[in-house]
Order: C-alpha cells, then structure tokens, then sequence
C-alpha cells in the first residue's frame, strides 16, 4: 500500500497540527496506522498508532495532546496534536501494517508501508 502524509508547515507554539495520511487503498481498515516522527538530528519516534480494531495507542510525549481517528474518507487516516512546542518540530512520517499487535505497535519494523513525511515547524 502506498502512503502520502500531507498537512505539514509552520505552526506557531501553542497552536494545533492536523495531519492526514491518504493511503491508495479504497479502505485502510485492514491495516494498523501509526504516526513517527524525527526531529532534527534526532531518531525517529513513535507518536501514535490506530489499530485494525481501532483501537489508539500514544507515546507518552503526546499523550494528552494528541488524537488519532480515521478520517471521513475510508482510506485516510487523521494525526491531531494541540498545543505545539518546538519539542514538537520534526518530519512527520506515516506508516502502516498488516501484522501489527499490542507487542510491537510502536516499533518500526511493524509498519511495511511507509509515506514520504511531511514537515511540521513550530516557531515559538
């Protein structure tokens, strides 16, 4: 499946990122969906995931903050996080998988789809 994240840009401290990760399936609800993210000279992280069941995991930096939920088009799936911090500056990276469980939703090598990653800076 092929993935295309989109919504990035320059967002003040403060205000709130949406982003929308479209896959080229007509339904992604066969797939666990998760959100990474890399800062700057950083490694790449887990933020969230929305599992085949729906069900929502969030890593602890977001937690609060953040929502996850499949957008009205059944192939996209939504990335919500308020009130930004320039902690929050990174590239935002989409990814799905077919074999994902509670054991290993956060963890890279579950996720065989990956989309190219949308920017998001937050200037305080």
């Amino acid at each position: 499946v092929q993935l295309q994240a989109s919504g990035g840009g320059l967002v003040q401290a403060g205000g709130s990122l949406r982003l929308s990760c479209a896959a080229s399936l007509r339904t992604i609800s066969g797939y666990a969906v998760a959100w990474f993210r890399q800062a700057p000279g950083m490694e790449r992280k887990f933020v969230g995931a929305i599992n085949r069941s729906g069900g929502i995991s969030y890593a602890d930096s977001v937690k609060g903050r953040a929502t996850i939920s499949r957008g009205d088009a059944r192939n996209t799936v939504i990335l919500q996080i308020n009130s930004l911090s320039a902690d929050d500056t990174a590239v935002y990276y989409c990814a799905a998988g077919s074999s994902v469980i509670m054991s290993n939703v956060a963890s890279q090598a579950a996720y065989g789809s990956w989309g190219q990653g949308t920017l998001v800076t937050v200037s305080s």
